[in-house]
């Protein structure tokens, strides 16, 4: 019999499941609206919010709606002004995490200080922090390679944020070498509370000696599902996937032992149709004479 074993922690955080019941709330009282980016980096749930009649732009030009939705990654601050000058309604559904993140770094910024933001350029979370900023105001830096090109030694001082969605540790040796270069930079605690407890209950599945594999489940844009299956997979083989159709039967032949943790983005109702499919199927006869029959 195969045993199928959940992470103590995984799933919605709380910034996520505020951003979907203020998307659900706003359509049950059937306005009109568009969400600028994914309401979160699901698709499923993206793919929920259309059904909805909630449709998804990536260019607030697009919105063509009296109201536009802000995403749980949150926007720059002058697409506040710039909905207003386009005369639409904002529903706001920032993560609060993020929006701390937007205070910090201005109350830095208006004490002079240089800011450094750790992750990754494209994504829409440090687009938000970075967009109305000036280039000499800033750096986003992604690995040490990068920090090693910066004279930071020229900064009187310097605030480094961590990107909300990621695992700190992997990018400790980035932000300890910006240190141990300028005395006066300091690092503020701005990983979310909930992707650090899901990173550590998905270490701990994953060093489960009765895990053989794991299936970390979440959607193809999301960071904090990439973190988790990146944690994961150091210690056993493992699967990014969105729901059960990504779901091979080879990879399950001769496993006793699944794992399975998802991303804070996906709801609990694909978690559970993943584990009730995986039970299904690993009650059949699985042989690899079988698979293609």
């Amino acid at each position: 019999m195969v045993k199928i074993l959940r992470a103590r922690k995984y799933g919605f955080c709380s910034g996520v499941r505020t951003a979907i019941l203020k998307a659900k709330r706003f359509a049950s009282e059937n306005k009109e609206g568009t969400i600028l980016g994914q309401i979160v980096h699901n698709e499923k749930v993206v793919e929920e919010m259309e059904q909805l009649g909630l449709s998804t732009v990536e260019s607030l030009s697009d919105v063509k709606k009296p109201y536009v939705i802000f995403s749980a990654h949150g926007v720059p601050p002058s697409f506040y002004k710039r909905a207003k000058e386009k005369d639409l309604k904002v529903v706001d559904a920032t993560c609060k995490f993020v929006l701390d993140i937007h205070k910090e770094s201005a109350k830095a910024l208006s004490e002079g200080k240089h800011l450094v933001f750790i992750g990754d350029p494209n994504h829409r979370e440090v687009i938000g922090y970075t967009h109305d900023l000036k280039k000499e105001q800033f750096h986003i830096i992604e690995n040490i390679e990068q920090a090693k090109k910066v004279q930071w030694e020229k900064y009187p001082s310097i605030t480094i944020f961590y990107q909300t969605t990621l695992n700190s540790d992997e990018f400790e040796d980035v932000v300890l070498y910006i240190m141990n270069k300028n005395p006066n930079a300091k690092k503020t605690d701005t990983i979310c509370y909930a992707t650090k407890e899901n990173q550590n209950a998905a270490k701990e599945l994953a060093q489960n000696e009765e895990v053989e594999i794991i299936f970390v489940i979440g959607g193809k844009k999301s960071a904090n599902t990439r973190h988790l299956f990146e944690i994961c997979n150091s210690f056993k083989k493992s699967y990014l996937i969105q729901g059960k159709e990504d779901i091979k039967k080879e990879w399950l032949i001769g496993v006793k032992g699944i794992g399975l943790t998802a991303g804070a983005s996906t709801p609990d109702t694909i978690v559970d149709d993943v584990e009730n499919y995986l039970r299904k199927i690993t009650s059949e006869q699985l042989h690899p004479d079988l698979l293609h029959k």
